[in-house]
């Protein structure tokens, strides 16, 4: 498997309030990977980000290696994971007036040659990609999501809609969170794509495909997929991750 990530602050805000971490368990043969989106203010939504990202795969590859961990309870490792993340920063929250209400996304989890264990809160996705196609796997905790679930709008209105930055489900916001949890079977030459909002709302899915076919490594097709953001104005912070297998 091969793994690459990347975030740019945008062109438009000053900071950063996205983070993302890759890390290789050769114990596992897996990758953990992470990728956060910050809310709350400058610096309440960078440390949100860094403090989720960082908890989140420290309790998932602490487990990993762990002689005691037993396959077949990724699930429970990846919830317990986002737990201890939304703690983590639900708590920094009530100590530091300055970040009280500060909250982020959170998509990742663990990606094997055979399976993609993976777990979302908030509107960062994840995507499955293979030559011929890409879905999405994770579902957005959205305001407009539910627009279109209840028919109210297309899936097309709701990447131009006014309020399709409403996240209805964040993680730090209140002392728990419940997130979703996905398992995606993975192939040869298949790939699982992270990435938080500052991509998908300006890249298009058959973009992603499209850079998925074009480019054999991760490194190249994320940094395609970046500077395509950044062409066309950015006005949000960018992340995207890929795994390829």
């Amino acid at each position: 498997m091969n793994s690459f990530g990347v975030t740019d602050k945008g062109k438009v805000r000053s900071e950063n309030q996205d983070s993302y971490i890759v890390e290789r368990c050769d114990k596992r043969k897996s990758v953990v990977a992470v990728i956060c989106d910050g809310m709350g203010g400058a610096k309440a939504g960078d440390l949100a980000s860094q403090l989720s990202s960082k908890a989140f795969v420290s309790r998932v590859f602490e487990t990993l290696i762990s002689p005691r961990f037993f396959i077949g309870n990724q699930e429970k490792l990846l919830r317990e994971s986002c737990d201890d993340a939304n703690g983590v920063v639900y708590e920094y929250s009530r100590f530091d007036p300055n970040y009280n209400g500060m909250g982020t996304t959170l998509v990742g989890g663990i990606i094997t040659k055979r399976k993609a264990f993976l777990v979302n809160v908030g509107d960062s996705r994840a995507y499955y990609l293979t030559k011929s196609e890409i879905k999405q796997i994770s579902k957005d905790h959205s305001y407009v999501e539910e627009l279109v679930a209840m028919g109210a709008i297309t899936r097309e209105e709701a990447r131009t809609h006014p309020k399709k930055n409403i996240i209805t489900r964040a993680l730090g916001v209140d002392s728990s969170v419940k997130a979703d949890y996905f398992e995606q079977p993975l192939h040869m030459g298949d790939g699982i794509l992270l990435c938080s909002d500052g991509l998908s709302n300006i890249v298009t899915d058959a973009e992603m495909l499209d850079a998925f076919r074009r480019y054999n490594t991760p490194e190249k097709v994320c940094e395609y997929l970046l500077n395509l953001a950044l062409d066309r104005g950015a006005r949000d912070n960018v992340s995207v991750v890929l795994v390829k297998i």
